[in-house]
């Protein structure tokens, strides 16, 4: 019993020392906070992790050690669109309104751009760049990921044309999805399909997967979070697109 009490002190020990919490300036001035998860080499591919509505970085405090156990080193970003989850307080969201700056989902995009900006800066000079979003932010990795063409991977959780009632055309996604020539994976609940489907198709890339559960399942990343049913399956096939990487 010691035993086993003392591997998990350690497990968790080694866990907590490698989720750091940092920050770093968007390109507007603005501070963004992120958690760090360093836990391989630095030459290991990096993932960035971007959150859904309303939400934070902590929507990835589960999902992103057992990236790391999968052999990736990871950063959470509060992008200024957002709130709370898990506990854990959107400080960037918190700063924008402070600092009067728009707090919808468009104006997140300076924030995925500018994080970007300073992994491919700091921590993934000679490794893999892999972006990942969920719901709004989901849709957005897509659209920056065809305009820059400067990110090895995309993971979409629950893309879709979001941004029309903020001023942007229906297929502001679609047109620059048909730019992205690397690997993509999209996955969400059942019902969702129809509000990707064409952002798919328009996608050029060759190694384009997407993943539909036999259930419900569940909306954004939140759908490997072990506390749903269908999180395993979720999980098998994000792992079986990043083992191809």
């Amino acid at each position: 019993m010691k035993n086993l009490l003392l591997i998990i002190f350690v497990a968790v020990s080694f866990q907590l020392l490698a989720q750091k919490k940092i920050s770093f300036k968007a390109s507007d001035g603005l501070e963004v906070t992120a958690d760090l998860y360093m836990l391989n080499s630095s030459d290991s591919p990096f993932i960035i992790l971007f959150h859904q509505a309303r939400w934070s970085r902590g929507e990835y405090l589960e999902i992103a050690p057992k990236l790391n156990e999968l052999g990736f080193n990871c950063i959470a970003i509060d992008q200024r669109s957002g709130g709370e989850v898990n506990k854990v307080v959107n400080e960037t969201h918190k700063r924008a309104e402070n600092q009067k700056l728009g707090t919808k989902y468009v104006d997140a995009e300076v924030d995925i751009n500018s994080a970007i900006d300073y992994v491919k800066k700091n921590y993934s000079k000679s490794s893999k760049l892999i972006i990942w979003g969920s719901s709004y932010s989901s849709a957005l990795v897509l659209k920056i990921g065809g305009d820059r063409n400067d990110v090895d991977a995309i993971l979409s959780f629950a893309p879709g044309e979001y941004f029309e009632d903020m001023g942007k055309p229906s297929n502001y996604v679609q047109q620059s999805a048909e730019n992205i020539l690397v690997p993509v994976f999209i996955t969400s609940m059942k019902s969702e399909k129809p509000n990707w489907w064409g952002i798919y198709e328009a996608i050029p890339s060759i190694g384009k997967d997407y993943f539909i559960p036999e259930t419900d399942g569940q909306h954004g990343s939140r759908a490997l979070w072990k506390k749903f049913p269908e999180h395993k399956n979720y999980w098998k096939a994000v792992e079986a697109f990043l083992k191809r990487l």
